[in-house]
């Protein structure tokens, strides 16, 4: 299913939902998308979206750029100060779901982690309005002083975003930077946000921050909550009851959030 970016591109994006399943825009739908690191979004089985479409929702995920779907030139226009382009994309998809009477607000929801949690927090910053409930996991936040936390494994992510020590870098890292551009009196969408001191590739501090401004500067009264693990890192390491209860628990945000 083709979308339509800011500049005109045309961005891909595969959705998931029951045989029969007609456009309806009470239906509450997941957004995932990851953009980055040239890593491709391709179809593959999840858990947690089969359990969604069950529920009657919809499961889409964007091919937006940054990623390697349509090869290294798909993933350059991600980077650097082309990032913006990301968010963008993603912000297309998921207006392109409301227009074509897929789902509402009121019923949008989306999924990020890792890089996608820089999405998802981007995109919950530049249009706080199009969305109910965000899942914000293990992210990328604060872009501007990323560079100072040394003990992460901070060195791939600054030659994907840029590095803010640099002046000529700094500008267009500030203008997307979720952290930066969270504004007091903003009606937020409901928010959890997940990381743990096992994170030796994001620093956990990010979302612990991201949280606590969130919470101070939001004025739509939704909940704005930070999931959080002494014992968890960014990816493994999670046992199979642990990573099925973590899926509950998110499961369950999204379905309080979205009235399922």
């Amino acid at each position: 299913m083709p979308t339509t970016s800011k500049d005109s591109t045309r961005v891909p994006m595969f959705l998931v939902h029951k045989k029969g399943h007609k456009p309806d825009p009470r239906t509450p739908v997941l957004l995932h998308g990851y953009g980055g690191f040239n890593v491709s979004q391709m179809p593959r089985f999840m858990a947690n979206a089969a359990v969604w479409i069950e529920s009657g929702g919809i499961f889409a995920v964007a091919n937006i750029r940054g990623g390697s779907e349509f090869g290294e030139a798909w993933h350059r226009a991600g980077m650097f100060g082309k990032k913006q382009n990301v968010f963008d994309d993603f912000i297309a998809a998921a207006e392109w779901l409301v227009q074509n009477k897929h789902t509402n607000p009121a019923k949008l929801a989306i999924w990020g982690g890792s890089n996608g949690g820089l999405l998802v927090g981007a995109a919950l910053t530049q249009r706080p309005d199009l969305f109910r409930a965000v899942l914000c996991l293990y992210p990328d936040l604060d872009m501007v002083r990323y560079y100072r936390y040394t003990k992460n494994n901070n060195p791939p992510a600054l030659l994907e975003y840029g590095d803010a020590s640099r002046p000529e870098h700094f500008g267009f890292l500030r203008l997307w930077s979720p952290y930066e551009n969270v504004k007091p009196g903003v009606h937020y969408p409901a928010v959890l946000l997940t990381t743990g001191d096992g994170d030796t590739r994001v620093p956990p501090a990010q979302a612990r921050k991201m949280t606590a401004r969130l919470q101070a500067a939001t004025a739509s009264g939704l909940p704005v909550l930070l999931r959080y693990d002494i014992n968890s890192g960014h990816a493994g390491g999670r046992t199979r009851s642990q990573s099925m209860e973590d899926a509950a628990i998110e499961l369950a945000f999204l379905f309080w959030q979205l009235g399922i």
